[in-house]
């Protein structure tokens, strides 16, 4: 997926840079992509999450209890976003993962043009687009836990505000996003898998709905698919159901809602009713538009979804006091107003250093 991803933007003249965050990599796998990304005509920025200067700085933040805890996609946005503001290159910032088979620079011009375009008044504009690839039909997490957990909720709880917002987007847990800089200051976002959620979720807290837009981005999407990981609690759709559970559930504990085990339990069960029948939705609709769905996989799914909503639940009350975001950017340059010049130099000894 990425040598088209980079052919594509390589035609792209629009763009001031691309920052690309690296994680888990060792020296030698960071001068691989080094000289891989020389391919794109923008200049380009390749963070080193893992190399011994930002690793220091991220030292520098843990002693002031500013540090992302865990490490994952979010921490690897933040840091991202974090280099965006020091470098005060653009106005504008758009987010997309790096594992799109269907990439075309299109995705990227219609993501970012309601942001950009000084004829609208968007601060933040969400993606989504048509998931089936080869006639199967994509996007189990969405479908399957995010949509029919939410409407168990709603059914438990009552509907309010934030459920109806989350429920109004057509993909929320798409990772294609825009935003200006003022949006990307002030965001606190998961560290986790619950970052597509918890970006929704801080958007609709600091910013009106009228300067909010989703918009189709493609007609065809297919990504890099993780796996179910029915076994492992700690890798692949498992976990993030897990994260993206708890990540709603912390939002709602924030606008007055009450937890027990008793209402998780309870929780568990509707939920499970109600994806049982959009599985039944789901089947109809892959029938008459004669794609492939398989029914024993997708209640399997839900089975599993429906347990780790529980477990969610449990660590949830267990950990109530758990920090659940990142702090903004603001707050960073605030306690560390030096940390702005030092990641951009870090950065760029990183990538100057080891170009020669």
């Amino acid at each position: 997926a990425l040598a088209e991803i980079v052919k594509e933007l390589s035609k792209v003249n629009y763009l001031s840079q691309i920052i690309i965050g690296l994680d888990r990599a060792d020296r030698e796998q960071y001068e691989y992509a080094l000289d891989y990304f020389k391919a794109l005509k923008q200049p380009f920025h390749l963070l080193w999450n893992d190399g011994p200067r930002l690793r220091k700085l991220d030292e520098k933040l843990q002693e002031k209890g500013l540090a992302p805890k865990e490490a994952g996609k979010g921490r690897n946005v933040w840091y991202c976003m974090g280099y965006f503001i020091a470098t005060n290159q653009a106005k504008v910032m758009a987010l997309h993962d790096c594992d799109i088979l269907t990439y075309n620079r299109e995705m990227l011009a219609k993501l970012l043009y309601p942001v950009a375009n000084p004829a609208f008044n968007f601060q933040f504009a969400k993606g989504y687009y048509y998931r089936v690839a080869n006639t199967t039909l994509n996007g189990r997490v969405c479908r399957l836990l995010v949509t029919p957990l939410i409407r168990a909720l709603k059914k438990v709880h009552g509907s309010n505000d934030y459920l109806d917002y989350i429920d109004s987007f057509r993909y929320p847990l798409a990772g294609e996003f825009a935003m200006n800089r003022q949006v990307v200051k002030t965001l606190r976002i998961p560290s986790d898998w619950g970052l597509e959620i918890g970006v929704l979720s801080e958007v609709q807290r600091n910013h009106n709905l009228n300067k909010i837009c989703q918009l189709d981005i493609a007609d065809c999407y297919d990504h890099k698919h993780q796996q179910l990981s029915l076994d492992d609690q700690s890798a692949g759709l498992s976990k993030m159901s897990v994260d993206i559970s708890k990540a709603i559930f912390r939002k709602m504990a924030t606008k007055g809602v009450v937890f027990t085990e008793e209402s998780f339990r309870t929780i568990k069960a509707t939920y499970y009713r109600i994806a049982l029948d959009f599985i039944e939705r789901y089947y109809s609709d892959a029938l008459f538009n004669g794609f492939t769905l398989d029914r024993h996989k997708e209640e399997e799914a839900v089975e599993l979804f429906a347990q780790n909503i529980f477990t969610a639940g449990q660590r949830f009350l267990e950990n109530p006091r758990e920090t659940p975001f990142i702090p903004a950017w603001e707050r960073i340059w605030s306690a560390y107003p030096e940390f702005v010049n030092e990641i951009s130099k870090a950065v760029e000894e990183d990538n100057r250093v080891l170009a020669v």
